[in-house]
């Protein structure tokens, strides 16, 4: 743009003033405001969300991680809160919410309870999510309106020969007759304690590989199903991980998700959202820590004066802060593609790569600058470094996550 001087000459005026009307224009037919700017409606979800993390979550978050389960009562207020149907229709009881408030509820809990967060993670970004998307009317009636108001619900992907390998499954789905008989077991479904319905992945035909993929609707009551043993684990663990255990459940054709081989559509498709919640939930995570780190840093003294007076100190403190910040970025950037229904995998991987690396860095640095007490369980600090290894882990690894990346850039160059 011109201006009223340039290298010491007079601008021409009448060029200027034209660009800066073109320039009010697009403006005004095209306002786009700033990522990390929310509107008012999302400011107040975000607000009553973070008061309820503070208020109510935040006095059991240790009792709930040293006995290994979530608080039924508290489990009652996320459902009373619109937090486990955030962006189901209205009409089966939801709260008509975006993609992207669940993403700020993911991010919010977090702060406060990853293991809280990972909860409202799977129920939003996964369960409802992938129900909405590919049930038929009658399924979303009758779980869509369970899931948003009493019932958690669980997706069952996961066995112990196909973590990465997502498609090398061998639980089998036997059609008999006008039903299926489900054989198999799971391992590592989270939510499995808690939940009544299981979104569960069984191959129809092994012969023709993840072309028998087929996705169905199991009940926690129906014969022949039972949730299996509790892992024990280092971090989130007031979230529950469990096996589940098939032994010939018979279930009607009506309990099939989409298609008949079409499962493994529907798993790819609602984990690349699912990657967008998990990089929220390590992005949350990352801002405990460092919320927990700069109050001490504030109010520690050595020497006679506050340790974030020392340049040291500052410097880990400015770092952090700046990670952070471009970490919030891929996470808003790839949840605002995704309701706009515009390309998002690739930003969803990317995301979800550098949040979970740096949740891990974060939580790690915030103990060092606590020093002592940062190693103890009396700060919370020390609960965030256990929680936050998962990330690199759980709905894709961090290599999974650079080959996706990696792909798309090669793909993008022929």
């Amino acid at each position: 743009m011109l201006t009223e001087q340039q290298n010491g000459q007079p601008a021409d005026r009448a060029t200027s003033s034209y660009h800066g009307r073109v320039m009010a224009q697009i403006a005004e037919l095209s306002p786009v405001a700033p990522l990390t700017v929310l509107q008012e409606e999302e400011q107040l979800f975000q607000a009553s969300v973070r008061q309820f993390a503070k208020e109510r979550l935040a006095p059991h978050v240790r009792a709930m991680d040293e006995e290994g389960k979530f608080r039924p009562d508290l489990l009652r207020e996320l459902f009373d809160m619109g937090l486990m149907g955030i962006d189901v229709d209205e009409e089966y009881g939801g709260q008509g919410g975006s993609f992207f408030q669940s993403v700020l509820a993911i991010e919010e809990l977090a702060k406060v309870d990853p293991s809280a967060s990972v909860i409202v993670d799977v129920q939003n970004t996964l369960v409802t999510n992938a129900i909405e998307r590919w049930a038929n009317t009658d399924q979303k009636r009758k779980y869509l309106g369970q899931l948003a108001t009493k019932s958690v619900g669980a997706y069952a992907l996961s066995e112990a020969q196909s973590g990465s390998d997502a498609f090398a499954l061998t639980t089998r789905a036997v059609e008999d007759g006008g039903s299926y008989s489900i054989s198999g077991r799971k391992l590592w479904i989270t939510n499995a304690a808690e939940a009544d319905v299981f979104l569960v992945f069984a191959t129809i035909d092994p012969a023709v590989g993840y072309r028998g993929i087929t996705c169905f609707f199991v009940e926690r009551d129906m014969p022949g199903f039972q949730v299996g043993k509790k892992e024990d684990k280092l971090g989130i663990r007031a979230s529950s991980t469990c096996e589940l255990i098939f032994d010939d459940v018979r279930l009607a054709r009506d309990q099939v998700m989409g298609e008949p081989g079409k499962g493994y559509k529907v798993a790819i498709e609602t984990l690349n959202e699912g990657r967008i919640g998990i990089a929220a939930q390590m992005l949350g995570l990352a801002e405990g820590a460092f919320e927990h780190a700069l109050k001490y840093a504030k109010e520690r003294k050595q020497f006679g004066k506050p340790i974030g007076e020392f340049q040291g100190v500052q410097f880990e403190l400015a770092e952090m802060a700046t990670r952070i910040e471009a970490g919030r970025l891929m996470v808003y950037n790839a949840a605002r593609l995704c309701d706009a229904d515009q390309p998002f995998v690739t930003q969803a991987a990317m995301a979800k790569y550098f949040c979970s690396s740096i949740a891990e860095e974060i939580a790690s640095k915030a103990i060092e600058v606590l020093g002592g007490v940062g190693f103890t369980k009396d700060y919370p600090v020390e609960k965030l470094y256990r929680d936050a290894k998962i990330g690199r882990i759980y709905e894709g690894t961090s290599n999974m996550q650079r080959v996706t990346i990696a792909k798309a850039l090669l793909d993008s160059r022929k």
